[in-house]
């Protein structure tokens, strides 16, 4: 299961599901209701119910000084749960959930705003008793109430929250400062944990009127500075280039083990460029603090500046512990001229990855393989055991490769390997309906296979211009469209476009978030992350199966089946993966000697060095 975006549109992925202690194992050896300080999917918990900090970060770490990063485009909107415009980044610090993901452990959190959470042997419900010293940034305590009202709220203002918490079907008071949720199905271990990461808002701030009488909602853009419960709050912004949020010193949380050691920067700012080279040269100057480089052509050939050379910026590419979810140039199934899978295999053919590494990435990435690449969740060889049963379930459903072929990218070794791919992608295409008349492909009915490819970056015109030749020599006619953000978040919910980068991060414990991935009901909801259109019964099947798996090897054999049928459809041409995070920074900036495996987390767990303070006005 991937964290919930507390900015829904963000794309955000990381972690968790979950259940208690010692991971999945038989119903026989829960209790009839467990209660706990921790929840986790994947074996016990790290810490107990006394832990005084996380292992990974500095517990004394000074607090104090500033960071500035920076971000693409522009933003319009301080409500980062309504659909509407564009929401300024950091606005997940804001709002604190209910439980708090683990760093460290994949599929693991524990209570945050709650106290105890506890949950009976079915999963039909779980039950959290909140802290009496949690409390919005106003000093208005964090009720029972703020936690009804924000699963209502969100659900019904946002389609995301809608999907993500549908199985939760009623919320109500059960004993002092508890709540209950109750879910409409039993056996999905996970509904505790994602119930676990809703965010909570004040019901007082957003039942109320605003300065000018008008009557707030979460379902519309917003200029007003909400009242929140995170370890920030907004402290300044100029709309559409930048804001920057302000420490809260008495933070309620801040001395809980959960949160000591961690948002140690007094002020963090966003600013909003352009482009990306106008951001690095600000960085070069020490006018950005940490910069993290998405570019393989950058990192390798671009830090090579003066404060690199005089060791006032450091950089590393830290390890981090991931499933690799797939990226890569997304068809829409909406449009009838990608319905056809050998069309689809044929773009795959088309792409020159080898080519790309060597001559673009200098030779830095590895080609995905898998929707969940990295992980033993890949599917790999032939189906077998539980895995082919499941997929027995669906046989007439899926493509026949799926039991008698292990999927692979094809691979450009060598010249005379691409012409053969491109002769295979020629054949396909002929065998789909398209012919070549005056060099462009053609269907009987005349119609031309043109496509546009949308972008919001120009850094990615360079990876598809290669691309786009090698179409045009196929006869597709195929154009770059870079637009803007507030163009491309708009096209990407309504679902208009041809072709675009889409990628789906992916966790240790997949579930009820791959509905909204490949989902049927997801496909025509306005700003599902079923970014692809598809509708495919057999997935739907597979989809549960995973949701409700009784045990990790349950689990594990779903969503290699899940995997195996949506690389044989074809729906994407995969791209690469990278299973590091490449970060610079100026040097004072200090982190923890040991760093969580699952992120380096720069804004929770860094901070500045003392008597750098004079230092840190730019930054």
């Amino acid at each position: 299961m991937s964290q919930i975006p507390i900015v829904p549109q963000t794309l955000k992925r990381a972690l968790v599901a979950g259940i208690l202690i010692g991971g999945f194992g038989t119903t026989a050896a829960l209790a009839e209701t467990t209660k706990t300080h921790a929840l986790s999917l994947i074996g016990k918990p790290a810490y107990g119910p006394d832990f005084k900090h996380f292992d990974w970060l500095n517990p004394d770490a000074p607090k104090g000084g500033r960071m500035r990063r920076w971000n693409l485009g522009a933003f319009d909107n301080l409500n980062g749960f309504s659909v509407q415009g564009n929401a300024a980044i950091g606005l997940g610090l804001l709002h604190d959930t209910i439980m708090e993901t683990s760093l460290d452990e994949p599929g693991t959190e524990y209570c945050l705003i709650c106290e105890w959470v506890s949950y009976p042997s079915d999963y039909s419900s779980v039950t959290y008793r909140l802290r009496p010293e949690a409390k919005f940034n106003d000093g208005s305590p964090i009720t029972v109430d703020d936690v009804i009202f924000s699963l209502t709220a969100l659900k019904e203002a946002n389609p995301f929250y809608g999907a993500y918490y549908k199985n939760i079907v009623k919320a109500e008071e059960t004993g002092d400062r508890e709540v209950t949720f109750t879910f409409d199905k039993k056996n999905n271990r996970e509904l505790p944990q994602i119930t676990g990461q809703l965010p909570i808002l004040s019901k007082a701030f957003w039942t109320a009127k605003d300065a000018n009488g008008n009557e707030r909602s979460l379902k519309r853009r917003s200029q007003e500075v909400p009242i929140s419960s995170g370890p920030y709050k907004i402290k300044s912004f100029k709309f559409p280039d930048r804001i920057s949020y302000e420490r809260i010193k008495n933070h309620w949380a801040a001395d809980l083990p959960v949160r000591r050691g961690m948002y140690n920067f007094d002020e963090l700012t966003w600013l909003y460029y352009r482009d990306q080279t106008a951001a690095f040269e600000d960085f070069k100057k020490g006018d950005l603090g940490v910069w993290q480089a998405s570019s393989a052509k950058q990192w390798a050939a671009e830090f090579n500046f003066p404060a690199i050379r005089d060791g006032k910026v450091k950089r590393k590419a830290f390890d981090v512990k991931r499933v690799a979810g797939m990226q890569g140039f997304a068809f829409n199934l909406r449009r009838k001229k990608f319905q056809d899978p050998r069309v689809r295999r044929a773009f795959n053919l088309a792409f020159d990855f080898e080519w790309s590494n060597r001559n673009l990435f200098f030779d830095q990435y590895t080609r995905l393989q898998s929707y969940f690449d990295n992980s033993e969740l890949a599917a790999t060889g032939l189906p077998e055991g539980r895995e082919l049963e499941i997929l027995n379930e669906v046989k007439d459903q899926v493509p026949p490769e799926v039991f008698t072929t292990p999927y692979k990218n094809p691979v450009n070794a060598s010249p005379a390997d691409f012409r053969n791919n491109l002769r295979q992608a020629a054949k396909l295409f002929r065998e789909a309906g398209w012919t070549v008349k005056d060099r462009v492909l053609t269907n009987a009915a005349g119609e031309k296979l043109t496509v546009e490819i949308l972008l919001i970056s120009p850094t990615f015109k360079r990876v598809f211009l290669p691309y786009v030749r090698n179409l045009q020599r196929l006869g597709v006619q195929t154009k770059i469209r870079v637009v803007d953000t507030s163009q491309y978040q708009e096209r990407t919910d309504t679902f208009d476009y041809d072709m675009i980068v889409s990628s789906f991060g992916q966790s240790f414990s997949p579930g009820n978030e791959q509905r909204d991935f490949w989902g049927s009901a997801a496909a025509d909801r306005n700003g599902s992350r079923n970014a692809i259109g598809i509708k495919n019964p057999a997935i739907d099947k597979i989809i549960e199966k995973i949701i409700f798996a009784s045990d990790r090897s349950e689990l594990v054999a779903a969503t290699r089946a899940l995997d195996r049928v949506l690389l044989w459809n074809h729906y994407v041409v995969p791209n690469w993966h990278l299973p590091k995070v490449r970060l610079a920074w100026w040097d004072r900036f200090k982190q923890p000697d040991n760093l969580p495996a699952l992120s380096p987390a720069p804004l929770q767990l860094w901070w500045q060095e003392t008597g750098a303070a004079s230092e840190a006005n730019k930054s």
